[in-house]
């Protein structure tokens, strides 16, 4: 009896999907350096995934500071080494916290909707109405979406910070009695530019990537309403996935 050949369809698929996402980024990258520019579309963009995540990343911030702040006073005073309290939060938070949490937040929220809109438009022929008006779908929906992104995920980060920081100053001075002037003191001799800026950083290439990533799922959607889910469901896991895998690469090389 004759077996039946192996096939590569599963391999084949995902190799195919990177294909693809490789040359929309190329798309991307030579659409956004020609105009027109559309600035009105960018800021709208930027109204949208900054000022529309403002009061998720205000209330994520703060009791990401608060919560860190209960478990590291608990550690810390171990030691007798409370004064360390407030150093430790803010290193945590410019490296690693704020940029990762404000991302994921925002994926959730801006980036899911970014893949439903462009999906909606694709699978109702709304892309296809833009290429024949001789529009440039690319450049109209999806650069001002990610310069926008690549602007908002760094403010939206160093807002983190902040909150976070003042969510850290409450629960530390406030319930647990540490000294205020030993708190702040010792954020500005260990809290260095580099620390802050490499989040901010990494706040920027996150941006971009979970806007790549929405906007290619949904630009790519079929299959009406139920591609368009699939589509939006695949941009926030794939989203948030490569958050995480790309923060460990760009820590390896900031550190």
């Amino acid at each position: 009896m004759a077996t039946a050949k192996p096939t590569l369809a599963p391999l084949s698929a995902p190799v195919r999907q990177v294909g693809e996402f490789v040359f929309f980024l190329g798309e991307v990258l030579w659409a956004g350096v020609r105009p027109p520019f559309r600035p009105g579309l960018i800021l709208q963009q930027m109204d949208f995934i900054g000022v529309g995540s403002l009061f998720i990343i205000l209330l994520t911030g703060t009791f990401t500071g608060a919560v860190f702040t209960l478990q590291t006073v608990y550690a810390f005073s171990l030691f007798s080494m409370e004064s360390m309290v407030g150093a430790t939060v803010a290193l945590a938070l410019s490296r690693e916290l704020s940029p990762v949490l404000a991302a994921l937040m925002i994926c959730g929220r801006a980036g899911s909707a970014m893949a439903t809109e462009l999906g909606t438009m694709r699978v109702t022929e709304q892309v296809d109405a833009l290429k024949s008006m001789a529009v440039n779908p690319i450049q109209y929906l999806v650069v001002p979406r990610v310069l926008a992104a690549l602007v908002m995920f760094p403010v939206m980060t160093m807002i983190f910070n902040m909150v976070g920081v003042l969510g850290s100053y409450t629960v530390a001075v406030e319930m647990y009695g540490i000294d205020p002037g030993a708190f702040i003191a010792k954020i500005r001799l260990m809290v260095l530019p580099h620390d802050v800026l490499s989040g901010l950083v990494k706040a920027g290439l996150f941006g971009a990537l979970v806007t790549l990533v929405a906007c290619h799922r949904g630009y790519n959607a079929e299959g009406g309403a139920r591609g368009v889910g699939a589509a939006t469901t695949r941009s926030v896991v794939i989203g948030s996935v490569g958050i995480m895998v790309l923060d460990y690469f760009l820590t390896l090389a900031m550190y």
